[in-house]
C-alpha cells in the first residue's frame, strides 16, 4: 500500500519532488474541494448569456467570433484535438508526471471554473501511476504550453498515450483496464488544461531538484582535489571569505571548511610559513594554486545565489494560477489577462543553465589539472598507472568531459530573448518557456556526464595517492562510493557501463 499525501495548501518544491519522484498517491482535503466546487458553481451562472472570452467566443485572433451555446462542447474538443500537435520525442515519465501534477494543483486553487469531475479523473489517473505522454517540441510560452497541455488534455479525453508505471501505452488500453471514463466537457476545460505554464514549470521543478545535487557535489570535489594537491585550507577559510558579503561564497566556504577539519592532508599556512622561516630563493611548492583549486567559493558562490532565487521563483509560480481568464467566485467577476505567460520560468531557466554550465567549466578545468603532470607534479599522465605509451590512463574519458562543457557553452546562448511573433500577431511576443526549461534539463544531464568522469578521475588519483585514510572523512565515503565504477588494472581505462550506471546513480 502506497503512502498518500494529502495536499491542503501549498506546495514548495521538495514536497512537489517527493510526490512526483517517490510514486506518492495524494488527496485533497475538503476546503480545497469546497474552493472547486464554488469556483464551478459561479461560472455556470454567470456565464450563462454573457459574454466570456474561451466559453462562448473563438480563441486567439478569431476571439471576435461568437460561438452559440449547442456548439460550446464542441469547442473545447475541437481546441483540444487541433493543438495536441506536438512532435520530437516524447518526455520522460518523470517529467510527464511534473506537468500533470503542476496542471492539477492550479485546478484545486478554485480560480479555472473547472467541473469537479476533470481534477476527479486526473487524481484517479494519478494514483493508477497513469499520465499522458507530452512531446518535447510545441508551445512558445506564451499562452502558457498549449501544445504541451494539450496532450495531457487528449489523454483525459481518453486518446493518446500514457505512461503507466513507466511504460508507454494506448490510453484507451489504460481507461478500459482502470474501467476510468473519459472526461466530460462541461463549460471551458479544454482550455483551463491548456492555457498556463504547467509544463514548463514541472521540469524547471526537476531541474532545480537535480541543480541541487551537483552543487551539493561541487563543494565535496573541490576540497577532494585540494586534498590530492596538499594545498593550503586558508583560501576557503570562513575568515578569507566573510569580508566579501555575498551569501553563496560564504555558504560554499563553510560547508568546505565544515568537511575539511578531519583532513589530514590539507596545509596550515601559518604553520608552513609563517612559523618557520623561509630561506629557499626558489619555492618548489605553490604558494598559492591555481584558480580553479583556490577560488572555489567565489565560482560556486553565485552559482548558489541563483539556484537559491531560482527555487523561490519557480516555488512561487507552482502555486500561482497559471490561466485565463481567472474565474474570482469571491469577487463575483471573471479576470481577463495574460497570467498564462512563462516569462518566469524561461529567465530563470536561462540563468540556471548558464550557472550550471559554469560548473561544468569547473570541474573541467580541475579535470585537465589532475591528468597534466605538467601542472599538478604529483601524478603519471592521465593517471597512468601502466605501462606509458602502450596504456592510455583516463586519456579517453577526457574527450566526452570536454565535449559537454563545448555543448552547454553552445546551449547557455539565452532562450528568453527569442520571442517570434505567431498565431496571426496574436502572441506577438512569447517567453520559450519550455524550451528554455528543456534545454536548462540537457545542460544538468550534460554535468552529470561530466561529474562522472571527473569523480572518478579524483578516486583514481586518490588511490594512487595512498593513505586514504587521511582524507577528510567524507571524501573517504565518497572514496568508497565511486571506486566500485572504476574498472579493473588489467583492462583498458574507458569503463562505459560503469559510467553510465554512475551517472544514473548520481541522480
Amino acid at each position: 500500500m502506497k503512502n498518500t499525501y494529502a495536499i491542503s495548501s501549498a506546495l514548495n518544491l521538495e514536497q512537489f519532488n517527493t510526490i512526483v519522484r517517490n510514486n506518492k498517491n495524494i488527496t485533497f482535503t475538503d476546503s480545497v474541494w469546497e474552493k472547486v466546487n464554488k469556483s464551478y458553481d459561479f461560472l455556470k451562472v454567470f456565464a450563462n448569456e454573457k459574454l466570456i472570452y474561451g466559453i462562448n467566443t473563438g480563441f486567439g485572433p478569431m476571439a471576435q467570433y461568437k460561438i452559440e451555446q449547442e456548439d460550446q462542447i464542441t469547442l473545447q474538443i475541437n481546441l483540444i484535438k487541433s493543438h495536441a500537435s506536438g512532435l520530437g520525442k516524447a518526455l520522460n515519465n518523470l517529467e510527464c508526471k511534473a506537468a500533470f501534477l503542476a496542471r492539477l494543483l492550479i485546478f484545486m486553487q478554485g480560480k479555472s471554473g473547472v467541473h469537479p469531475s476533470l481534477p476527479e479523473l486526473m487524481i484517479q489517473l494519478w494514483n493508477a501511476e497513469a499520465v499522458p505522454v507530452i512531446y518535447e517540441h510545441g508551445g512558445v510560452g506564451a499562452s502558457g504550453d498549449l501544445v504541451q497541455l494539450a496532450h495531457i488534455a487528449l489523454g483525459l479525453l481518453g486518446e493518446g498515450k500514457y505512461y503507466v508505471n513507466g511504460e508507454i501505452k494506448e490510453a484507451k488500453e489504460v481507461f478500459k483496464e482502470h474501467n476510468f471514463k473519459p472526461l466530460q466537457i462541461y463549460i471551458r476545460e479544454g482550455l483551463a488544461l491548456m492555457n498556463g505554464t504547467s509544463c514548463m514549470t514541472g521540469i524547471a521543478a526537476l531541474n532545480v531538484y537535480n541543480a541541487k545535487k551537483l552543487i551539493d557535489w561541487a563543494t565535496t570535489s573541490g576540497v577532494w582535489i585540494n586534498e590530492l594537491m596538499d594545498a593550503y585550507d586558508d583560501h576557503f577559510s570562513l575568515a578569507l571569505n566573510q569580508v566579501k558579503k555575498h551569501k553563496g561564497q560564504m555558504e560554499v566556504a563553510k560547508k568546505m571548511s565544515e568537511i575539511a577539519v578531519s583532513s589530514k592532508w590539507l596545509k596550515s599556512r601559518k604553520k608552513e610559513l609563517y612559523d618557520r622561516e623561509v630561506k629557499e630563493k626558489v619555492i618548489t611548492e605553490k604558494v598559492q594554486e591555481y584558480y580553479s583549486l583556490r577560488c572555489i567559493p567565489q565560482i560556486i558562490g553565485p552559482v548558489i545565489d541563483t539556484l537559491s532565487y531560482t527555487e523561490k521563483i519557480v516555488e512561487q509560480e507552482l502555486n500561482s494560477v497559471s490561466d485565463n481568464p481567472i474565474i474570482d467566485a469571491d469577487a463575483a467577476m471573471i479576470y481577463h489577462g495574460g497570467n498564462f505567460h512563462g516569462d518566469y520560468i524561461s529567465l530563470e531557466m536561462d540563468k540556471l543553465k548558464i550557472a550550471i554550465t559554469k560548473v561544468s567549466m569547473l570541474w573541467d578545468r580541475q579535470l585537465n589539472y589532475l591528468l597534466n603532470p605538467n601542472l599538478n607534479k604529483k601524478f603519471p599522465p592521465f593517471l597512468n598507472t601502466g605501462v606509458l605509451g602502450l596504456e592510455f590512463g583516463l586519456q579517453g574519458m577526457q574527450y566526452p568531459a570536454v565535449s559537454n562543457v563545448a555543448e552547454n557553452q553552445m546551449l547557455s546562448n539565452p532562450m528568453y530573448i527569442h520571442s517570434i511573433p505567431n498565431n496571426n500577431d496574436n502572441q506577438d511576443i512569447v517567453s520559450m518557456g519550455s524550451n528554455a526549461a528543456l534545454i536548462t534539463k540537457r545542460v544538468i544531464q550534460n554535468t552529470f556526464e561530466s561529474l562522472s568522469i571527473y569523480l572518478l578521475a579524483l578516486c583514481k588519483a586518490s588511490q594512487i595517492k595512498g593513505n586514504t585514510e587521511k582524507f577528510s572523512n567524507k571524501i573517504q565515503e565518497a572514496i568508497t562510493f565511486i571506486q566500485a565504477y572504476l574498472p579493473d588494472e588489467k583492462h583498458a581505462f574507458a569503463p562505459f557501463e560503469k559510467m553510465q550506471k554512475l551517472v544514473e546513480k548520481l541522480q
